[in-house]
């Protein structure tokens, strides 16, 4: 598998600062791995959000947060408000987790507004909405209509998991989202891309992003192979 340049790689990285047991001078020190490495957003716990933005601002890195997280079954309008607040606090990027429940009831109009809800004011501003499946709890029939329908509101990414649920993004879910969302939305995996590899195998399912905890790994060792790549080119 031929490697993608540095930048390529690194701005498929969301940084995920999400463990409830991460104290502020971890989130601190994760928001400036983030720039050093030059990756496409933080995703970081809410209430940290404002100062992510502040450490972030005048890199490219992105400030981005949760919604609804992890388990997605607030109130509709407690998720709008989730994400009035984020916006406030400088979010360019939301990743909303879908109401499972609603899901699993075959409630399609009540996930089409509590999705809304949330896009509304996100794209009212300018900025963009992951929406999060969480896959290890649907059958596939239920995801595909989970992609329809977030193409039909027109969200920017469909997601496979919270990397909280008992298993993460598998490749055979990232083809699947692919092939059944519009072209004009894009797909992120999250949970389980702990290497290299895996986060090859997930670009070349034509996903855009990936959720990562292990950035710094993952990312040392995508400039080693392309040092030693280098190094064997005339």
């Amino acid at each position: 598998m031929e490697l993608p340049s540095y930048r390529e790689l690194a701005k498929m990285v969301d940084h995920s600062l999400l463990k409830p047991t991460m104290a502020r001078d971890e989130l601190e020190a994760g928001c400036r791995l983030a720039v050093e490495y030059d990756v496409a957003t933080v995703c970081i716990v809410p209430y940290y959000l404002a100062r992510a933005s502040e450490i972030l601002e005048g890199s490219s890195v992105l400030p981005s947060t949760t919604i609804g997280f992890p388990h997605g079954g607030q109130a509709t309008r407690v998720k709008q408000l989730e994400a009035e607040q984020a916006l406030d606090d400088g979010a360019r990027e939301l990743d909303m987790v879908v109401n499972i429940s609603q899901v699993l009831s075959g409630d399609w109009e009540a996930v089409t507004r509590d999705i809304a809800a949330v896009l509304e004011p996100t794209h009212a501003r300018g900025q963009k909405l992951k929406v999060i499946f969480e896959n290890c709890y649907l059958t596939d029939a239920q995801k595909i209509r989970l992609c329809e329908l977030c193409g039909e509101l027109r969200v920017d990414w469909v997601k496979t998991s919270t990397g909280f649920g008992p298993s993460g993004a598998t490749i055979e879910d990232l083809r699947l989202m692919r092939a059944h969302s519009p072209a004009s939305v894009q797909v992120k995996a999250a949970g389980g891309i702990a290497d290299l590899d895996m986060l090859l195998k997930v670009r070349a399912t034509g996903a855009t992003r990936s959720g990562c905890s292990k950035t710094r790994e993952v990312l040392d060792e995508l400039r080693r192979r392309l040092a030693l790549a280098n190094e064997g080119r005339p």
